[in-house]
């Protein structure tokens, strides 16, 4: 059974110990340092305090303390989604973890719905949207290079297991059109998703959601007019996501230097039915 399997089955499972192709996260309590490996029978990895076996973790549980060869204590914890999306190999930017999690809660992406993605990327997205949507939903993704398919299946597969069911991706250029019909959420990770407007019209239902990642406020401004153009699309709204972690130790309580900024512009809308003309 793979893990998407095991999130949403109706009774809590325990995971099962560690495997060869698991993917682990290697923490340095003292350091709070995170490395993230895929364990295999036999290997190893050569780390800042010492040589760490992997079979020294295989077999093992979710949270297990290990030793280096100089002795030093490591945890293996599974990785969570946003350690496993941060770590993830990539061909393209991918959407940070911030701005996923607010994207799943305004769009309101929920267990059963039917989402409609375009431009897979690395998989980030999709894996935030998989887990969303549950065994009983559905995400489609249109990805016009093959080479990004390739990755992002990869990095999937990775994470969820080698059978992903309610998962569909199809090698489609959504400027062209949209083959599903009655879709409850539309979101596009693509340059100009103002050509994707009239087709998000036809495609989702009324009173799904449309919406847009995009990193400049020009192509926002773009799509904003679009949208208030059409008669079908109404509660246009963009923001901007800025998550700043704080240090606390001892008398010492003040935020990082360092902040991960704006990474992107989130506009959403909802579809409604078009009003009649009187």
């Amino acid at each position: 059974m793979d893990l998407l399997q095991r999130l949403f089955r109706g009774r809590k499972e325990e995971l099962p110990p560690f495997e060869e192709g698991d993917t682990v996260i290697l923490l340095d309590p003292e350091g709070d340092k995170e490395f993230c490996y895929r364990l295999r029978k036999g290997g190893s990895v050569n780390l800042h305090k010492g040589k760490i076996l992997f079979d020294d973790i295989l077999g093992k549980g979710d949270g297990t303390i290990i030793y280096s060869s100089r002795g030093d204590p490591f945890v293996v914890y599974r990785p969570t989604l946003r350690q496993f999306i941060m770590h993830m190999r990539r061909d393209t930017q991918i959407i940070y973890p911030k701005d996923i999690a607010f994207i799943l809660l305004y769009a309101d992406v929920y267990p059963g719905a039917t989402v409609l993605e375009a431009g897979i990327g690395s998989g980030a997205l999709t894996l935030g949207l998989l887990r969303a949507v549950g065994d009983r939903g559905r995400v489609i993704s249109y990805e016009v290079r093959e080479e990004f398919v390739k990755r992002a299946l990869r990095n999937i597969h990775q994470f969820l297991g080698p059978e992903v069911p309610n998962l569909k991706v199809e090698l489609l250029d959504i400027y062209e059109g949209i083959h599903e019909e009655g879709i409850d959420r539309l979101l596009l990770d693509v340059p100009e998703p103002w050509r994707v407007v009239e087709h998000a019209s036809k495609a989702l239902r009324p009173g799904g959601i449309f919406l847009s990642y995009l990193p400049t406020i020009i192509q926002v401004k773009t799509l904003v007019d679009t949208l208030r153009e059409h008669p079908a699309f109404t509660s246009i709204e963009t923001m901007e996501i800025l998550v700043r972690n704080w240090n606390i130790e001892g008398l010492s309580v003040r935020p990082y230097h360092r902040m991960v900024g704006h990474t992107g512009f989130l506009t959403l809308a909802r579809r409604s039915e078009v009003p009649e003309v009187r």
